[in-house]
């Protein structure tokens, strides 16, 4: 048996551990049904069970309301479908492109404005011949600058793939930065191996982490620890943030936030 926790999937699972009350479990599993769940073992440990408003909850913990729906809402609310010209390319500025490898995250944000797509039920992985037409795609546009690759999150593949990923951005010769946008530093930072960070290296590009967290408690000495091993390694990193009512919505907390960023070597982007 492993005895190592387990990422939380199921609102049984939930249940068990404290989070969620039984009487809650059937409304629930219809909110699993259709948005994907997952809390890491990471940030299952900071949640405050005994403190209704815990703000790491808030972000991960799924909630009945979910499941209402205004007429207004759209399930892309960004608009990603109406600019991605290949699969999993999205081309909304000219000198930039989004590189969707996967639709697969550690944890799943409630917030999250790709979550009709994420998860297990969601877009997947790109196919190997996918990823072709996509390369292809940002090879052949000489506007494009800069690739972001996001999802998602890039940082679940293997290194060895994402090894291959950045071999062939490195061979696109108009491509000069590459970004990575992730949460894995933070709900998974034992995941940030030696590795996983000379997987990111790309020969004569400029290359960026952007660490997504949303509350300074994120950050724990293991995160700052994952973190140091990127900043050490010479790729910078940025911090996002967003905006979430009785998480960081107050000059305190954020402050806190964006503090607990700089102390770790995270420039706060946005």
């Amino acid at each position: 048996v492993d005895p190592r926790p387990m990422t939380l999937r199921t609102p049984a699972a939930l249940c068990d551990a404290g989070l969620v009350h039984a009487a809650d479990l059937p409304v629930l599993e219809r909110v699993a049904a259709q948005y994907a769940v997952a809390i890491t073992p990471a940030m299952t440990a900071l949640i405050d069970i005994g403190d209704p408003h815990d703000p790491i909850a808030r972000q991960f913990v799924p909630h009945g309301g979910e499941l209402d729906v205004d007429p207004l809402e759209r399930a892309d609310p960004i608009g990603d479908e109406a600019h991605s010209p290949v699969a999993g390319v999205v081309h909304r500025y000219p000198d930039r492109v989004l590189l969707k490898l996967t639709h697969t995250c550690a944890v799943y944000c409630r917030f999250c404005f790709r979550r009709e797509v994420v998860g297990p039920q969601g877009a997947g992985n790109l196919s190997p011949a996918e990823l072709d037409a996509a390369l292809g795609y940002i090879g052949g546009d000489t506007d494009i600058w800069e690739v972001i690759l996001t999802g998602g999150d890039p940082l679940l593949l293997s290194p060895r793939r994402l090894q291959e990923v950045m071999r062939r951005l490195a061979a696109i010769d108009h491509v000069k930065v590459i970004r990575f946008h992730t949460r894995i530093p933070v709900v998974d930072p034992d995941a940030v191996t030696g590795e996983l960070v000379e997987a990111l290296r790309c020969g004569g590009k400029a290359v960026y982490v952007a660490l997504h967290a949303n509350h300074a408690r994120e950050l724990t000495q293991a995160a700052r620890a994952a973190c140091a091993r990127l900043v050490d390694a010479g790729i910078p990193m940025l911090g996002q943030s967003v905006l979430l009512r009785g998480v960081n919505d107050d000059a305190k907390s954020l402050g806190e936030l964006m503090r607990a960023m700089v102390e770790t070597r995270i420039k706060p982007y946005y």
